[in-house]
């Protein structure tokens, strides 16, 4: 029994010692500097109620503004936390959206509207430590209702 126990107290001070060395390791986190004139509010008419979504639910994932909470500094949750915001802002950028071509602006417009409907997004694994974030029905629909306008009105523009 004190051989089990002398076994248990050296694999924790061995996993303690993992996991203070990792601290030093990893992903950095970063935040990107903002040209205000690629963001999405400047290429679209984004209404003040979808702003205040993309704010709650959106853009610590989808932008270089990202409000990183404590537990994305310590290791290895950070890593976690920081591979899915390198991720998402991959996959789509509100900071970034000049960058996208016209066709990109439809795609991307209509797969908002088709993962927050789905319940795709935000992510399940975002949600519990983001109180606030889950989105509503009345968000989707307003989300998903400011998709389809502003896709039409830049169909209209060709």
């Amino acid at each position: 029994m004190k051989r089990l126990f002398r076994v248990l107290r050296w694999v924790l001070v061995l996993a303690t010692c993992c996991l203070l060395i990792a601290q030093f390791f990893g992903p950095a986190k970063s935040n990107p500097a903002v040209d205000a004139t690629q963001a999405i509010d400047s290429r679209l008419q984004v209404t003040p109620q979808v702003a205040a979504i993309f704010d709650r639910s959106c853009n610590d994932c989808h932008s270089n503004k990202t409000r990183w909470p404590w537990y994305s500094n310590v290791a290895p949750v950070s890593w976690f936390v920081i591979d899915h915001v390198n991720e998402g802002r991959e996959n789509l950028n509100f900071s970034e959206w000049g960058r996208y071509t016209r066709r990109d602006n439809d795609g991307l417009l209509k797969q908002i509207c088709r993962e927050v409907k789905a319940g795709a997004m935000p992510l399940s694994s975002y949600t519990p430590l983001h109180p606030g974030s889950t989105l509503s029905p009345d968000d989707v629909a307003t989300l998903c209702d400011w998709t389809n306008a502003e896709r039409a009105r830049i169909a209209a523009l060709n």
